[in-house]
């Protein structure tokens, strides 16, 4: 693992994110789609929603997260197909074999996306340029899929990068055009400041990395507390976070979209009993053996799209628990109806331990 205490501008960090990467995998298993607007999408026109499409759905207005009735009703040429996991891990192992090639200090994100630390490779006379368009290259000729690369001293700014030149490009920000480029960046740019955040900094008059250079860091952390702290840093171009080459795990959960809203407070709490609880007692018991519970959590998606999440600190899978913090989330719905429902786990951040004990009741309260 890179030594975080190596200066910046001598670590060579590569972000490779695949462009649009369960539709291309679909474009390239079924070359009748290509040229085409495609997305991959749950079933049905009305309460499917769609997991990716590619660019010309795009232009389209067409998104992720997107329902299939409103994605149609953007674009009616638009093709959704049935997503296929299986194939996509296998495509996303032969990706990181890849990755292997060039590097063993590999974080990944997701099935398509990682940072490679290419810091020592020696491949290309150590040139993180070549070695990215190496990679992509590679991975066209292997893969017949394209992808988009960040290279850059920081981890966030090469994430950032990977996303300049989209699709099939790739992005270089120098050692010495680090600040250059902080300086003109949105900060909507930077990986977790959503819409939501970015208003509220504009509200303070915060639009670009100069704008928060120029306020001071005590300043930003008494109005937006530890978001102001890594703003501050990162716009100081601070981010000493190693490629983390092991990736632990901080929860489980399950969720399901209904095929009908529900707005009945008995229905959705039998629902969450007898499903999704017995389900996430399935998928989590090792993870409980090992590490235990540090907090249980609800998500609930109201029909309108607008979500919300409630967690409490607890050590059990606990049904009155569980129960509560539906109640308080549907409160926050003032009556719309709901659209998903969801249940997690968050996982102890401690050594793994053995033989933990906990606690599973299924069973109603009585009334």
């Amino acid at each position: 693992m890179t030594n975080v205490n190596m200066p910046n501008e001598q670590r060579k960090i590569i972000h490779i994110d695949m462009d649009a990467f369960y539709v291309s995998v679909e474009i390239r298993d079924n070359p009748e789609l290509q040229g085409k607007p495609v997305a991959v999408g749950g079933p049905g026109n009305t309460r499917g929603v769609l997991s990716t499409c590619n660019y010309i759905a795009r232009k389209y207005g067409v998104r992720s997260a997107m329902a299939n009735s409103v994605a149609l009703r953007k674009c009616p040429e638009l093709l959704i197909v049935p997503g296929r996991m299986s194939v996509y891990k296998e495509t996303s192992l032969r990706l990181h074999e890849i990755f292997q090639r060039y590097t063993s200090k590999i974080e990944p994100l997701s099935l398509d996306e990682a940072y490679l630390d290419v810091t020592d490779c020696p491949l290309f006379s150590g040139s993180a340029t070549l070695i990215a368009q190496d990679i992509r290259n590679v991975i066209f000729d292997e893969l017949q899929l394209t992808a988009s690369a960040g290279i850059a001293p920081l981890k966030f700014l090469a994430k950032i990068a990977s996303d300049q030149h989209k699709p099939n490009g790739q992005c270089v920000i120098a050692p010495d055009s680090v600040m250059g480029f902080i300086e003109s960046m949105p900060l909507n740019k930077i990986p977790g400041v959503g819409k939501v955040t970015f208003s509220k900094l504009q509200q303070h008059g915060l639009h670009t990395g100069a704008d928060v250079r120029r306020s001071s860091q005590t300043a930003l952390m008494k109005t937006f507390g530890k978001l102001g702290a890594s703003l501050w840093q990162k716009c100081h171009g601070i981010d000493n976070r190693a490629v983390e080459v092991t990736r632990v795990r901080k929860s489980v959960g399950v969720e399901h979209t209904f095929s009908k809203d529900k707005n009945e407070l008995d229905e959705l709490t039998e629902y969450m009993l007898q499903s999704l609880i017995p389900e996430l007692l399935t998928r989590s018991k090792s993870h409980i053996a090992e590490r235990g519970i540090s907090k249980l959590g609800v998500k609930v998606k109201f029909n309108d799209f607008h979500q919300t999440t409630k967690e409490i600190q607890h050590q059990d899978i606990d049904s009155a628990s569980f129960i509560l913090l539906l109640k308080e989330a549907l409160s926050r719905g003032e009556g719309k109806p709901v659209r998903l429902l969801g249940v997690h786990i968050g996982l102890k951040d401690i050594e793994p331990k053995v033989n933990h004990q906990y606690q599973f009741e299924l069973a109603l309260p009585a009334n």
